[in-house]
């Protein structure tokens, strides 16, 4: 009962995102560029729960994205589904309690995740390479995702640790029973 309702709680923050990032942030750009709180959503998912539902997530997410904004079919399900994977790596050798490492791992993941889609669209849209181009998008959009980092992060934390003693539980074995 407790994990179905923490599913309808992703689930509804997901949508949450979807309507923030889609109403509120198109209002507030900096130099026309939104955040990108996927990125966050999927990296915090993978963080707390395991590498399984964060990948899925991820997966399911940018799959709605990509179907949702009419992009490419799984450039946005590819890029999100390997931020799930790769935020539990994150979660077995950095501590979640540090806001400096928590930063730092959005730096990583949204830089992973906008070269990813940047590649890929590249490939496949044939898109113009323009690095410099890129390279300010990239930029301005990690900022953002830094400074929403910093706002959001403490709402999603006690959350987090509720959805990690669910999913994790304390499965310590001692050595005496």
């Amino acid at each position: 009962m407790k994990k179905t309702i923490i599913h309808i709680s992703l689930v509804l923050s997901a949508i949450f995102i979807y309507i923030c990032q889609s109403n509120f942030f198109s209002w507030f750009t900096i130099a026309g560029i939104m955040p990108n709180l996927f990125v966050i959503l999927v990296l915090w998912i993978g963080l707390f729960s395991n590498r399984a539902i964060g990948t899925i997530y991820g997966l399911i997410i940018g799959m709605v994205l990509d179907l949702l904004l009419g992009h490419q079919i799984g450039v946005n399900s590819i890029g999100l589904g390997l931020i799930g994977f790769l935020s539990a790596i994150f979660d077995k050798n950095f501590s979640k309690d540090s806001r400096a490492t928590i930063m730092v791992m959005v730096v990583v993941t949204t830089a992973i995740f906008e070269s990813l889609t940047y590649f890929l669209n590249y490939i496949f849209v044939t898109t113009q390479l323009e690095i410099f181009n890129f390279i300010k998008i990239l930029s301005i959009e990690i900022i953002y995702n830094v400074i929403m980092t910093i706002i959001i992060y403490p709402l999603f934390q006690k959350f987090g640790y509720y959805v990690e003693n669910e999913y994790k539980g304390n499965k310590i074995l001692t050595r005496y029973f």
